[in-house]
């Protein structure tokens, strides 16, 4: 049965192949989150271990969101990881094991990236394609990556000022 959504077959076209994008990305820091959360060690592992956890559950149902998002458009997701490497944004660091904080600056750098994508995507899939519905869609997982980044980037802060009493003096100067 054909498609009658008020997109045209291009524009539908156009909103799948930025909707793979973000489904290659997602499933690359997805693997890297589930690295990271069995990997970790040293006195941080129980709080980056769950806090990993709580990340790669949200991604897996994310994935599927989007996923879903690219059938109900009429299109069919990537699901190789072939294709994802091909079209992600985010790179994997083969065979390299950095320690806790490294991770955690890792996979800051890759919620940028896409976020940084996403902000694009929602202007493109709204003036580009007409596809309110998508737009949306997309600002709530921008969101959803904002927040995971901040998270991780307040672990990193954490660790930074921790002993130093810089943070005391931070607050301090605040008042």
């Amino acid at each position: 049965m054909s498609i009658n959504i008020g997109l045209s077959e291009q524009q539908r076209q156009g909103v799948v192949e930025l909707l793979n994008k973000v489904l290659a990305d997602a499933y690359l820091l997805l693997i890297k989150t589930k690295k990271y959360h069995w990997d970790v060690v040293g006195p941080q592992f129980r709080t980056l271990h769950e806090l990993w956890e709580e990340q790669y559950e949200a991604l897996t149902t994310n994935i599927d969101a989007v996923a879903e998002r690219v059938r109900a458009l009429n299109g069919y997701p990537l699901g190789t990881a072939d294709s994802f490497l091909k079209n992600a944004t985010i790179k994997e660091h083969p065979g390299d094991l950095p320690n806790a904080n490294e991770m955690v600056k890792r996979l800051v750098i890759d919620h940028e990236q896409i976020i940084r994508n996403l902000r694009e995507f929602v202007d493109q899939t709204s003036e580009e394609f007409h596809d309110e519905g998508t737009s949306d869609f997309l600002t709530g997982l921008m969101e959803e990556h904002e927040e995971m980044a901040w998270m991780l980037r307040s672990f990193i802060e954490g660790e930074a000022l921790e002993g130093s009493g810089q943070r005391d003096k931070e607050l301090v100067s605040k008042k």
